[in-house]
């Protein structure tokens, strides 16, 4: 399993957001989280991904607990194992594609060249081999979510984590990302859980989850 969490709660104040939620992950899968607004989606897809604490039980990616680490070496921890991507692409915009996709790369300590070469691959695979020079500001909407998905992928984690990430895109740019997803699913082996509204994408996952009531249920056993 890539991803393995027991039993997590979730409260604000007087509000319980996720009550003692299951929920595995496999190599390679593509997983959707579906649910109505409000029901705990983003909170849970927060805990997975070590930007926010459950106050109760326990989560492994890759077979390691980050319990414990301090907030060097969860954010350590974070750039190496888990992508991101968002409904906004928060690419930041002074720097250009190329410099956008490569940050996390440089975090990493890897060398210049490395993470070079490897932002530029990973752009030309999102068919953005004619913009790595170009700032967020010159790019599609569809441009940039595309690079956000490459950013996410710099150090090769085990898993990316995507709130909504054709939210912001209209029905083409969605679906264009639909099919990088799936791509990568495929010639990656890459694993995905996406908190999604758009039945088209929750339609072509492995799995569907949906959180409701603060609780989590997979829709493919239902008969």
């Amino acid at each position: 399993m890539v991803l393995v969490g027991k039993q997590l709660a979730k409260k604000y104040g007087a509000l319980q957001i996720l009550k003692s939620v299951d929920i595995e992950i496999d190599r390679g899968e593509l997983v959707a989280i579906i649910g109505p607004s409000g029901a705990g989606k983003s909170t849970l897809l927060q805990i997975l991904g070590t930007l926010d604490k459950a106050d109760s039980g326990s989560l492994e990616i890759l077979g390691k607990s980050p319990a414990g680490l301090d907030s060097k070496g969860l954010a350590a921890f974070r750039n190496k194992n888990i992508g991101f991507v968002f409904q906004f692409h928060h690419l930041l915009p002074e720097f250009t594609a190329l410099e956008n996709v490569s940050f996390p790369g440089w975090i990493a300590g890897k060398s210049n060249s490395e993470v070079k070469n490897r932002a530029t691959e990973l752009l030309e695979r999102m068919g953005l081999g004619s913009r790595l020079h170009h700032k967020p500001t010159e790019l599609s909407g569809g441009e940039q979510q595309r690079a956000s998905v490459a950013r996410a992928l710099m150090n090769q984690p085990g898993i990316v984590l995507a709130d909504e990430p054709t939210g912001n895109l209209d029905s083409q740019n969605a679906n264009e990302l639909h099919k990088v997803f799936l791509e990568l699913k495929k010639e990656l082996n890459q694993t995905f859980v996406i908190v999604t509204h758009n039945s088209a994408l929750s339609d072509l996952a492995d799995r569907v989850l949906e959180m409701k009531d603060g609780l989590l249920t997979d829709k493919s056993k239902i008969i």
